[in-house]
């Protein structure tokens, strides 16, 4: 790859930031795979966070939007997803925390529905566990799970 100079390299990643939200962890990657110096990164980040192109917060709520709407993500796999992108504990939690319970609800019950038709168990024992195995897969933290899934026996969740 052709070693791009500062100024190529700021312009580059302005025309990136405005046409979606980056994290800086994402734009200092980049900056890295074009072999610019630590020193240049520095300048470079700093002068995009300053002019409000990168923002880790606006990001984190776009992130944590999308993902759990589009891509019907739970908390833990959205949490975990932000970690991998080197956000900041205290931005992760603010941004979760602002996810209503019921709105995670409201993605799982129909995924649940749907894939229920296309499990095949012996028993609603052996269908509540595979239900409950594919929620946890997708994310979702077992409070969310048993207020989606209707169960006679709460021992059942136990898995």
């Amino acid at each position: 790859m052709k070693q791009k100079t500062e100024q190529e390299a700021y312009l580059t990643l302005a025309s990136l930031c405005a046409n979606a939200e980056h994290c800086q962890w994402e734009m200092r990657e980049k900056m890295r795979r074009w072999e610019l110096s630590e020193e240049a990164q520095t300048r470079i980040l700093n002068r995009l966070v300053s002019e409000r192109y990168i923002d880790d917060v606006r990001f984190a709520r776009a992130f944590v939007k999308d993902k759990v709407k589009y891509n019907k993500w739970g908390r833990r796999k959205v949490e975990q997803a932000l970690w991998q992108k080197h956000i900041d504990e205290d931005i992760r939690q603010q941004v979760l925390d602002e996810i209503a319970d019921e709105d995670y609800v409201l993605v799982l019950r129909p995924m649940l529905q749907q894939k229920r038709k296309s499990i095949k168990a012996n028993s609603d024992y052996e269908l509540n566990g595979k239900l409950i195995r594919f929620a946890v897969s997708r994310g979702f933290t077992m409070d969310i799970i048993k207020q989606c899934i209707s169960v006679s026996d709460e021992d059942e969740f136990m898995v």
